[in-house]
């Protein structure tokens, strides 16, 4: 399918954009619950037997911050200030806080501390901030120096990935997952206290991840790490489909780093090193040519191993979120059309595959003939790529959209 370069900015898709905005904030009402936001089912409701997850609640409060920054509401008589408000509270004074050793838990059954979910809370912080919502700044300041204390490494450059409830021992494992979200989490912050300091440590992350790592794999980005940063090519073979550290190369991530790259050039303007646009290029490329069709079935396999043959074959809502919002970040950044031309080819997948028109939000997982699965992913655990994917191409590059949707 090859369209105008200009659909991105067309008045008609722009209402499309829209119009599945506000769909996907409606669906996402129904995740509040006491204590955060919950797991939602394929229809909407809170999934049974799912814990309460603090990265959950966090992305959800994220997602409100960007409708009350838009003025809207998520349905009929809901308040996105109020969705906020019940998102600070979740993580001031409810149980995914630890009170006594400081830090939040993984979710409401698991006292693991784990960088992945601090990230987000730093996202969340720096939404409920950025909307002047009472204790955000101070959600905000907190999340940060628990990350700055207990997750950063100085030395390396780089985040420490769990601890247990005391603070006493860290796992030896590290990972790029939750380094890559804390470039996202540390561009927002960044941008909401004007610390610059933050998105020079955004820049440390990806140069280590990306121009370093990714590049020394022909830009394949190895996942997983030892606790010296020796790369682990083969960690969790015997568990390929895990949901947060599945073994080989997660093309999605590929796709993702690529759009955080061209923030980070964004935001920081004529001190952005060139390698910032060069690697989003070729991490892109890598991931179109390897990943897209890998199997012989449209969109993009979940997993390949290290000579490119696909090991999970599932088809992730996420992931083609991200595809979008790269090539439409590359587009943004170079004017090309071929970036417009993908652009389009993602969308067309995930309309005619993700989008679920009659229960509502987004399909997270599909088997490669396009048919719900929930091997990985059940239900529709959240809405945070989706709705990102949706609003993002209507927002400049920087600053970070909880900062954007405030000056549109």
């Amino acid at each position: 399918m090859t369209i105008d370069p200009e659909v991105i900015t067309s008045a008609a898709h722009r209402k499309w954009l829209t119009e599945q905005r506000r769909a996907l904030a409606a669906f996402a009402t129904g995740s509040r619950v006491p204590g955060g936001f919950a797991w939602l089912d394929a229809a909407g409701a809170p999934q049974p037997g799912q814990p309460v997850a603090t990265w959950i609640t966090c992305r959800m409060t994220h997602v409100f911050g960007l409708a009350d920054g838009l003025a809207e509401m998520p349905a009929p008589g809901v308040s996105a200030a109020d969705l906020i408000d019940h998102g600070i509270a979740a993580l001031t004074t409810g149980p995914l806080r630890d009170t006594a050793n400081g830090g939040w838990f993984t979710n409401t059954e698991d006292t693991v501390k784990d960088g992945y979910a601090h990230a987000f809370v730093v996202l969340a912080g720096a939404g409920a901030a950025a909307a002047g919502r009472p204790g955000g700044a101070d959600l905000l300041a907190e999340a940060l120096a628990v990350v700055d204390r207990r997750f950063w490494d100085e030395d390396a450059g780089l985040a420490r990935e769990t601890w247990d409830a005391a603070w006493t021992s860290t796992e030896d494992y590290r990972g790029a997952n939750s380094n890559m979200h804390l470039v996202e989490a540390y561009l927002a912050a960044g941008d909401v206290t004007g610390d610059r300091m933050l998105h020079e440590r955004a820049l440390r992350i990806a140069y280590r991840m990306v121009h370093e790592f990714a590049a020394a794999h022909d830009w394949r980005l190895p996942e997983h790490y030892a606790a010296d940063w020796t790369v682990d090519l083969e960690y969790n073979r015997d568990r390929p489909d895990h949901p947060f550290r599945p073994y080989g190369g997660t093309v999605g991530h590929w796709l993702e780093w690529a759009r955080l790259l061209l923030h980070l050039d964004a935001v920081l303007g004529a001190d952005a090193p060139a390698w910032l646009l060069a690697d989003a290029r070729a991490l892109f490329d890598s991931a179109v040519r390897r990943g897209w069709e890998a199997d012989g079935h449209a969109g993009f396999v979940y997993t390949l191993d290290w000579r490119d043959r696909p090991v999970v074959d599932a088809r992730m809502h996420w992931v083609i979120c991200e595809a979008v919002l790269a090539a439409w970040a590359l587009h943004a950044r170079t004017g090309e059309a071929q970036y417009a031309d993908w652009y389009s080819r993602f969308w067309a997948y995930a309309r005619e595959h993700h989008i679920d028109a009659e229960l509502g939000g987004w399909r997270h997982e599909l088997t490669p003939d396009g048919r719900p699965a929930a091997s990985t992913w059940a239900g529709k655990p959240d809405t945070y790529h989706a709705y990102q994917a949706v609003l993002m191409p209507m927002l400049p590059l920087t600053p970070a959209p909880a900062v954007a949707v405030r000056q549109r």
